[in-house]
């Protein structure tokens, strides 16, 4: 849902999700080539890690994970984007939905360079199906 802002332009609301602990550079920096271009592109960072078992493996890439969230809004922070920092628990696809429906996003921007071809298809088929509005996989 577009919303025009107080000079009556409309605001692009694009969500990026956090799927994993490699976080979503690739994402973050088309949201802050699309703020270049238009100036009117609202963020919302959503952190749709699940919980893993507390082992040192799992204890460094909660660490790691946190590192590359911090690297994420750094880069929308430094391009002066507009964003927000949510945390959804749970089923990576079903916590992205949830917060379209909620926040009311336009695109759904997901960093999916370091998925392989196989997590790429079914994630984009579980996210067509879930939300209400355009998925864009950014490789």
């Amino acid at each position: 849902m577009l919303i025009r802002n107080l000079s009556g332009h409309f605001v692009l609301k694009l969500l990026i999700p956090v799927i994993d602990r490699h976080g979503a550079a690739e994402a973050a920096r088309h949201s802050a080539f699309l703020f270049a271009e238009r100036g009117m592109v609202e963020v919302e960072v959503v952190e749709t890690m699940q919980r893993a078992a507390a082992s040192n493996g799992a204890r460094k890439r909660k660490r790691h994970g946190r590192d590359m969230l911090a690297a994420t809004c750094a880069i929308l922070k430094d391009a002066g984007v507009p964003y927000r920092l949510r945390h959804a628990p749970g089923p990576a696809e079903r916590s992205i939905a949830a917060c379209v429906e909620c926040g009311g996003a336009d695109i759904v921007l997901v960093d999916a360079s370091h998925l392989g071809f196989l997590r790429k298809w079914m994630m984009l088929a579980r996210l067509r199906r879930l939300c209400s509005v355009p998925v864009t996989l950014l490789h």
